[in-house]
């Protein structure tokens, strides 16, 4: 299982924050715009062979960010605490990798290792990989870990679930992983919020608004998404990315980190506190009931158009087309930046209570 290939230096993060295991693809032209990527798609093309184009956000849209980051900066920091304590508890900090999933869990994996290091002041290794959703993980990025840390225990992080796809998704290539290496590694996902009830370790089950989720690469380290796209890439090499170095200027992905670290000190005993109270309920898979309730409400066929929670739906309004925003009327306050971006996009809202999440976004079929 021995790895000899390196990854590319990848990211605006300082390297003592994260390892980025990807493939810098600067070269290949692989942003298209929405509509276009739409339709590739839908028409069967996988989402990982092409990029969106990575727009600049309004600047009412960016004040909406900062106000959202001071709004929730202490709730994030108390997910964070109770994330990375459950994990302290799950595996001990002897071995402990933290692994992210790419993009939306870079941010939250530096967050954990930087509460690990404020609170125990251990070092944990942190990287960052790709996952992608009907292909699995990268197994060159697992390769070269378990390289560098032969007793490493793996713990996976997301920033948050939606209908568990990328659950599902860790579950298979760990057991794809774990027969042809005889490895051991843990399927068990840690996440900020997972209203979608398919984490086995979670700050919180409610849909609230992480930051983070609001921009794209801008948040994420200038990092694109992930690409697996055999025409310009090595079936066997690490999976690749765009390094947005032209973005610098609007990037804030250091100041989301630094924003929300100077709040652990002041919301130690919360954490503390939540852990106590917070009994861990078991994986119900609720929010895909709500998921199918919504295909059978509004007659969809293909469940894939179908992204609920605050993150999907965020994405959604960035880099799809969408049909219809539907909103939970109870939510409709923590909701602001939906309602700006579907308004900036011209896009219908549509208040349903019926579903376990703040929001969900539909794809228009095109």
């Amino acid at each position: 299982m021995i790895s000899t290939l390196q990854p590319d230096k990848m990211g605006s993060y300082a390297p003592e924050d994260v390892i980025f295991l990807l493939r810098d693809i600067g070269s290949a032209f692989l942003e298209m715009d929405n509509e276009k990527r739409e339709q590739l798609i839908q028409s069967g093309i996988h989402y990982s062979e092409m990029l969106p184009v990575e727009q600049q956000p309004s600047d009412t849209y960016m004040n909406l960010f900062y106000k959202a980051l001071d709004a929730y900066a202490e709730r994030i920091a108390i997910a964070v605490g109770v994330v990375a304590e459950q994990i302290i508890e799950n595996r001990g900090l002897e071995n402990l990798i933290l692994v992210s999933l790419a993009r939306a869990g870079t941010p939250i994996g530096i967050l954990i290792k930087r509460y690990i290091a404020i609170r125990y002041h251990v070092n944990v290794p942190h990287y960052s990989i790709s996952i992608l959703r009907g292909r699995g993980f990268d197994e060159t990025a697992i390769r070269y870990i378990l390289t560098q840390h032969p007793l490493g225990s793996l713990q996976f992080i997301d920033g948050w679930t939606g209908k568990g796809a990328i659950t599902n998704e860790l579950i298979q290539s760990c057991q794809k992983f774990n027969l042809q290496y005889q490895a051991q590694l843990s399927a068990k996902l840690a996440v900020l919020a997972d209203p979608g009830h398919c984490a086995a370790i979670y700050g919180t089950r409610e849909d609230f608004l992480i930051p983070s989720a609001c921009l794209n690469s801008t948040v994420s380290g200038l990092v694109s998404r992930t690409v697996l796209n055999l025409q310009f890439m090595d079936a066997n090499d690490f999976h690749g990315a765009k390094y947005y170095k032209e973005l610098e200027a609007v990037d804030v992905s250091k100041l989301y980190i630094e924003r929300i670290v100077t709040c652990f000190e002041q919301v130690q005993s919360k954490i503390v506190q939540q852990i106590q109270e917070q009994e861990i309920s078991p994986i119900t898979w609720e929010g895909m009931k709500s998921v199918q309730t919504i295909q059978r409400d509004f007659g969809i066929d293909n469940i894939h158009f179908i992204k609920p929670g605050v993150g999907e739906t965020t994405r959604v309004l960035l880099r799809r087309i969408p049909w219809k925003i539907l909103i939970n009327p109870q939510y409709m306050h923590e909701l602001k930046h939906i309602l700006l971006l579907a308004q900036e996009k011209n896009v219908l809202v549509e208040e349903y209570s019926n579903m376990s999440y703040a929001c969900c976004g539909l794809i228009k079929e095109l």
